[in-house]
């Protein structure tokens, strides 16, 4: 029998290279879907004039990141297939980005947040990138921060899959495609 978490799969890349409109387009057609954490945070941050941002206090940013992405990863009480919009290992990479302290009990936190070793990583598509007020990065950060997410995905022992620049339906075809195997 398969282990749970082999239903719960990771879609990651850097900013602004349609991740959300990928999970949005997945969750229309049945699939039980967990949002990032990232922008809430920002948005939050934003209205209560908190300093938990990434251009005022990088490290509250990043635990406040780590600590939401364990929260949605235990709320998930689904037996079918789960697609997150990023994860833990996602606020992992920004803390080796920024030189940030990891957590002490990282591996004990990580072993409980299993997905599954399929992890499918958006590539940068300068044709649909573009900041706003919660996405400052430039172009360059955007590229580093997919190199560095790709990095870190492999170094803690996931398989990173590289989704096609294509229409929103073809990507999610890719998706189901590699998941059905």
């Amino acid at each position: 029998m398969r282990e749970q978490f082999s239903k719960y799969y990771i879609i990651t890349g850097g900013p602004g290279v349609g991740k959300t409109t990928l999970l949005r387009h997945l969750n229309i057609y049945g699939f039980t879907t967990v949002p990032e954490d990232a922008r809430r945070i920002i948005k939050e941050q934003l209205a209560s004039s908190g300093d938990a941002l990434p251009w005022l206090d990088k490290s509250k940013y990043a635990i406040y990141m780590y600590e939401a992405a364990k929260r949605s990863y235990q709320n998930v009480q689904s037996q079918d297939v789960v697609f997150f919009d990023r994860s833990i290992l996602d606020a992992v990479c920004y803390m080796i980005m920024e030189n940030i302290l990891l957590p002490q009990n990282i591996d004990v936190e990580l072993a409980a947040c299993r997905y599954n070793k399929q992890v499918f990583i958006l590539p940068p598509w300068k044709e649909i990138y573009k900041t706003d007020s919660e996405r400052k990065q430039q172009w360059e950060e955007a590229v580093y921060t997919f190199d560095k997410m790709k990095q870190t995905y492999h170094d803690f022992g996931y398989k990173t899959i590289e989704v096609p620049k294509e229409t929103v339906e073809k990507r999610m075809a890719f998706v189901l495609e590699h998941i059905k195997k």
